[in-house]
């Protein structure tokens, strides 16, 4: 039998632009991560640093300054002490998620009570891609269509598969995140999930304290007059896709025993998780079998589920999950705080995100009782987690 592995709490620095003028141009990804490990620490000052049993860390592209073995650098530079150690870890979009189940894990067998987990992408410095050198036996061998390899081809592709998702249901979809994550600004969601970040640029030092990427002046007809770069003709555009960000952010998760000593508050546990592969050339359809597997394997429905945060890599592949769930386009069951269409996709880190908005949604929403954190993930997979009040 095994045992609870809590959420204790969960921080982020504000979501930059990949862009040359991005909050982020002059920053390096290790000192985003460092930010945030150390803002987890001063919000639990219980918590001895040097009582951290591991720093689990993604990163897509481990190479420059998100490589050297992420974990074990990053315990070192935020200070946490020598005897820390820590690992890297890369499933693409889903980094985070991974990170967590696998800290999560190793709570549960009884081996660690204190794990820091998370992820950090930096887009602009590592675009996606720019640094792989992808087999040639992928497309010589026809292990895979090329398109699998180019991840707007693969949005282009499901909506082949799913003709009824058309683009002006994406479009409204689109502009749902856009709505739903201005409003959570104005209320305060994020306020317990990002910290300030001091950074350079161009007219010196600045504190940039609030994401970065939304449009909160978009419309039905904006986004309709947007080109779709990937298909002539196609659907999907960059309004209703995921933009090109930077960012990074992690959670702290606890024993039954370490939130005894240490007189934390825990405020869900990791209940099961799931992942799946899928198609390549379709990999937006992950979230489907990886949540339809979830939930079987614990006995529920998705009447039984009381929010979803879903990753938005593309409008398509939200737009046909809650298709195959039966749930209206405007769901207020699905990303209730908006997404990342709006707030932005810097790839490994997104799933801590996702996390803490689910135990934000806990905290504000009383009689909530089960949430489910959930990614597609390219070269055709999919994820998916269920958390549980405490």
């Amino acid at each position: 039998m095994t045992a609870d592995a809590f959420y204790i709490d969960g921080v982020r620095v504000p979501i930059g632009r990949a862009r040359p003028d991005g909050y982020y141009a002059k920053t390096r990804a290790d000192d985003l991560a460092v930010r945030s490990i150390r803002a987890l620490l001063e919000r639990n000052p219980s918590v001895p640093p040097d009582r951290i049993d591991d720093v689990v860390w993604a990163a897509t592209a481990q190479v420059g300054d998100q490589g050297l073995t992420l974990g074990r650098s990053l315990a070192i530079l935020a200070g946490l002490g020598k005897t820390v150690p820590g690992y890297a870890l890369d499933r693409m979009c889903a980094g985070a998620l991974t990170s967590i189940v696998n800290a999560a894990n190793a709570i549960r067998v009884g081996a660690q009570d204190l794990v820091l987990a998370g992820g950090v992408e930096h887009m602009g410095g590592h675009p996606m891609g720019a640094e792989v050198d992808p087999n040639p036996r992928f497309l010589s061998d026809k292990l895979v269509d090329p398109t699998a390899l180019v991840m707007g081809n693969t949005a282009e592709n499901l909506h082949d598969d799913h003709p009824e998702v058309t683009r002006e249901r994406c479009d409204e979809f689109a502009l749902i995140s856009q709505e739903r994550t201005a409003k959570a600004q104005a209320n305060g969601v994020f306020d317990t999930h990002v910290v300030p970040m001091t950074v350079f640029s161009e007219a010196g030092w600045r504190v940039v304290d609030t994401d970065e990427h939304p449009r909160p002046g978009t419309t039905l007809e904006s986004l309709s007059g947007l080109r779709s770069p990937f298909r002539t003709g196609g659907y999907v555009t960059a309004g209703n896709a995921a933009g090109l960000n930077d960012g990074a952010g992690g959670v702290l998760l606890a024993s039954k025993a370490a939130v005894e000593e240490y007189g934390l508050t825990p405020r869900m546990r990791l209940v099961d998780y799931t992942f799946v592969g899928v198609e390549p050339e379709t990999m937006g359809y992950g979230p489907v079998p990886a949540t339809d597997k979830l939930l079987d394997r614990a006995g529920l429905s998705m009447d039984d589920i009381d929010v979803i945060d879903m990753n938005e890599a593309f409008a398509v592949q939200c737009v046909a999950f809650l298709d195959h769930f039966d749930l209206p386009v405007g769901s207020d069951k699905v990303n209730p705080y908006g997404g990342a269409i709006a707030l932005g996709h810097p790839l490994a880190f997104s799933g801590a995100r996702l996390a803490m908005q689910v135990a934000t949604y806990f905290e504000r929403n009383p009689d909530a009782q089960r949430g489910i954190t959930t990614m597609c993930i390219g070269l055709g997979m999919g994820a998916a987690a269920l958390w549980e009040r405490v």
